[in-house]
């Protein structure tokens, strides 16, 4: 292209502003074989949720991006937000936040008490990059400075047990549930599922040291898979071994397919599943969610998997500030992943 007309394009451009700005100024801080990492100028920490779907009001993502490379992912939208439409982005350009710690120093006025806040909505807090960059211990040490504050976290990933020593201290004297996200016990298939994530045994014994060790913990299921994941059979298996691994609640939600996952989760389809990928267009055509006679059959069967293995829901409800049942399969379209 003639170098006129594309400056008469750029310039015909809107400017960025927000976090797309702030991503255009961030500088490269480390290069992986797959994976590039920038420093992300942050102004806050803490955003503030106003969906009535969920029970908690704040949230914290250390890292902008995820490694874990799920398939099925319905956050990779929020690397739209940096005008970056490209879906694998969001497992390559991770964007580390930089003066986290002080950041929430300040934000942390902000929450009244009896207001929730979540770790990891839209991005795994203990993802590989936390081992280089200690985002999230920072938030945590910050944490265990303050008193009567609720939380709850959410991640893939056993590096959680590193911290478990400031997860007890936060927890003396907070309000804190962990919760480990196992989509499968099978290890094949959660290896094709999330391909850098942490084995699923290995989440169940971060479930079994945690508790152990005074740090309230339990079990996220989701997504439920449909055709995949979702038989009686499978989901007994992962409550009984939840309740086996001292988990202290388990709970499901259906796949959340946002046409920003569905561009990656459906090629996967097509590759390890093609029987199921007519299904699934028919399913998701018209909205993300499944329907709504498929999430309750979902959310009766976990409960009566919950009852049957003696996993009491008062767990479960309080772990996020869930309201049961109708909401349990609300929950998680925002806050697993």
């Amino acid at each position: 292209m003639h170098p006129s007309l594309l400056q008469i394009q750029e310039s015909d451009s809107p400017p960025l502003v927000g976090i797309a700005k702030l991503a255009t100024q961030s500088d490269p801080i480390r290069q992986g074989r797959l994976v590039d990492y920038f420093a992300l100028p942050a102004r806050s920490l803490l955003s503030r949720c106003t969906s009535s779907r969920v029970g908690f009001a704040w949230a914290i993502n250390p890292y902008r991006g995820c490694e874990f490379a799920c398939k099925y992912c319905y956050a990779r939208y929020t690397h739209e937000f940096m005008e970056m439409r490209n879906g694998v982005d969001f497992e390559r350009k991770i964007y580390v936040k930089q003066q986290a710690a002080w950041l929430l120093r300040r934000d942390l006025k902000k929450v009244k008490p009896g207001e929730e806040i979540a770790i990891g909505t839209a991005t795994d807090p203990y993802q590989p990059a936390e081992k280089h960059f200690e985002v999230t211990r920072g938030i945590l040490e910050e944490l265990a400075l303050h008193h009567g504050l609720e939380i709850g976290i959410v991640t893939k990933s056993d590096l959680i047990l590193r911290d478990v020593e400031i997860l007890r201290q936060i927890a003396g004297h907070n309000s804190l549930f962990v919760n480990l996200t196992i989509t499968t016990l099978n290890t094949k298939l959660a290896r094709i599922l999330e391909p850098r994530a942490p084995r699923p045994d290995l989440r169940l014994e971060a479930v079994r040291e945690l508790n152990a060790t005074g740090v309230k913990a339990g079990v996220i299921c989701a997504p439920i898979l449909p055709g995949i994941t979702d038989s009686p059979t499978v989901l007994d298996g992962l409550v009984r071994a939840t309740k086996e691994a001292g988990g202290k609640y388990i709970y499901a939600n259906p796949l959340f397919l946002k046409p920003c996952s569905a561009r990656v989760f459906l090629p996967f389809l097509e590759k390890e599943f093609s029987h199921l990928v007519e299904d699934y267009r028919k399913r998701f055509s018209e909205r993300a969610f499944v329907s709504k006679a498929y999430s309750k059959r979902i959310s009766r069967l976990i409960a009566s998997l919950r009852k049957k293995h003696g996993i009491s829901w008062e767990f479960a409800s309080r772990s996020l500030s869930v309201h049961p049942p109708r909401q349990e399969t609300e929950q998680m379209k925002l806050f697993g992943a």
